[in-house]
């Protein structure tokens, strides 16, 4: 029990904690100051005196988390997604497009997700590599990308999008490809045949003598020995993925492709790296703004960045890309959805605040938790206000924003959207609040039904509607909802989001 609870509590730090496990001490000083003056600094730009700490995600500290749904709702009554700033009420689809939906942007670019820049420099993307492998036995076409960011305004700070696209050689394109944030790698890479292994073991073995002569004796012992070893070849009579295989192989049994990208290449996830990345590029090495965008802005750009790509690569149909994230990745990929209308779908896995989860909502992961030091950089610098217990301007908190998380699942609207979550028993911690993820889907599908498409098939009210039972799949419209019985990941829903994701694509695989 004591080994979940501290696996559970891993799982639930913020990516800055455990990111820096990897640096050396005199680095992890150098980056923890570099976060601190930029927090510092975006205080004092908004005049913030005092931050109200987050909770802590260890149940048995003195400041733990609220986890009493009786207090959990501090203002229940939440932004109405179709009523307009003036008050008047949105009836028409036309009326959301050119009035409703425009203010909704309005209000998470200035208060929660921060502005793109008027000016960002172009991408250049090129083909670094092309391997023919196998992924079990579906063959398979990987296309290792690197997104140029042109730099020669401010040539000291260099940004190159890492990026992976796997499809599969054994169906009709183009097909439908499944972005997701992560780290890209080759597949499976194709193995050399054993004449080239030969002559690579015999310029290993020569190179290892040159260095160290002593190898000959040990070589000449061994002469059958190869220091370089074949990987087992593609097993053609293997089983076809399951349910429980990766959803990587699942998308390439189902006739998808899927693209990695790395997040990180773009932005890094820390404060102090807000002077460097695509943002510090864009201002020069300097601090943000206070309505400037935040790393998890920056993502969903650079994820629009490889969309542009697979819009020109024939082997893909650009109609059918989706987007993927877990996590503080959820998070990203939600935003990717909201804000990149050319993105058709979603599967946001456990995003918790800042994701799916209302902001308004006291029960586990707060909007302290994104204020502080260790999350803030995910977010515009005014999101700081709603953490705030002494200011020029008093004290804010969630129930003071004007917009709220579904409102940012109605952004999506009318495009697929499925919202997935764990069990906390199995890792998918309480922390991340899949009650309070439920309720905002809930109210998010009044959009989806005024523009024409299906919600969860239930009424509109979040205060109402209960959270259906742990596998119950709601998949019958645009807008999806399931929690699986696995932890903190969406693998478990790979099985059930993409037989939903082809029909609502009307998509079918064709063999060639």
């Amino acid at each position: 029990m004591k080994a979940l609870k501290q696996l559970l509590l891993f799982s639930i730090l913020p990516f800055s904690t455990f990111a820096q496990f990897g640096l050396t001490a005199a680095q992890r000083d150098s980056l923890n100051k570099l976060t601190t003056a930029d927090h510092s600094n975006m205080k004092q730009q908004l005049g913030i005196k005092t931050l109200r700490p987050g909770p802590s995600g260890n149940e048995s500290a003195p400041n733990q988390a609220n986890y009493d749904e009786s207090t959990a709702n501090p203002c229940p009554a939440l932004p109405d997604i179709l009523t307009l700033k003036n008050g008047n009420k949105v009836t028409s689809a036309d009326v959301w497009w050119s009035q409703r939906r425009p203010e909704i942007i309005e209000e998470f670019e200035r208060e929660v997700y921060g502005r793109l820049p008027k000016s960002i420099p172009k991408v250049t993307w090129k083909v670094e590599a092309v391997d023919n492998e196998f992924v079990g036995r579906i063959p398979v076409v990987a296309k290792k990308l690197t997104g140029h960011v042109d730099n020669s305004g401010y040539p000291s700070i260099k940004v190159e999008i890492n990026m992976m696209l796997v499809v599969p050689s054994n169906v009709k394109g183009p097909v439908p490809v499944l972005m997701m944030f992560g780290r890209p790698s080759f597949p499976s890479p194709a193995q050399p045949n054993n004449d080239d292994f030969e002559k690579i073991n015999a310029a290993f073995k020569e190179m290892l003598i040159k260095s160290n002569p002593e190898m000959k004796a040990i070589f000449d012992k061994y002469p059958a020995y190869s220091p370089v070893s074949r990987a087992s070849l593609p097993n053609f009579f293997a089983p076809l993925p399951t349910g429980d295989s990766p959803g990587s192989e699942q998308l390439l049994a189902a006739g998808w492709g899927y693209c990695t990208i790395d997040p990180t290449s773009v932005q890094a996830d820390n404060g102090g790296g807000l002077t460097k990345g695509i943002i510090g590029l864009v201002n020069k090495g300097q601090y943000r703004k206070t309505d400037d965008w935040g790393s998890l802005r920056a993502w969903a750009w650079g994820a629009a960045r490889g969309l542009d790509y697979l819009e020109t690569d024939p082997a893909v149909d650009a109609k059918k890309v989706g987007i993927e994230g877990v996590s503080r990745y959820g998070k990203a990929a939600l935003v990717t959805l909201a804000f990149e209308p050319r993105f058709a779908i979603g599967l946001i896995g456990s995003s918790g605040k800042g994701g799916t989860t209302l902001h308004r909502r006291v029960f586990g992961e707060a909007v302290e938790s994104l204020t502080g030091s260790g999350e803030y950089h995910w977010m515009a610098g005014n999101y700081l206000k709603y953490g705030t217990e002494e200011s020029g301007f008093g004290k804010k908190t969630g129930c003071d924003l004007s917009v709220d998380s579904h409102e940012l699942i109605a952004l999506c609207a009318p495009r697929l959207c499925y919202v997935s979550y764990g069990i906390p028993e199995k890792g998918d911690a309480k922390w991340l609040d899949q009650q309070g993820s439920y309720m905002a889907t809930i109210a998010a599908g009044a959009a989806y039904k005024l523009l024409g498409s299906k919600d969860l098939g239930v009424s509109n009210d979040p205060l109402k509607e209960k959270m259906p039972p742990m596998l119950t799949s709601m998949h019958d419209g645009q807008l999806s909802w399931r929690q699986h019985g696995g932890g903190h990941t969406d693998q478990p829903n790979f099985q059930h989001f993409i037989p939903w994701a082809s029909k609502m694509l009307k998509y079918e695989r064709v063999g060639q």
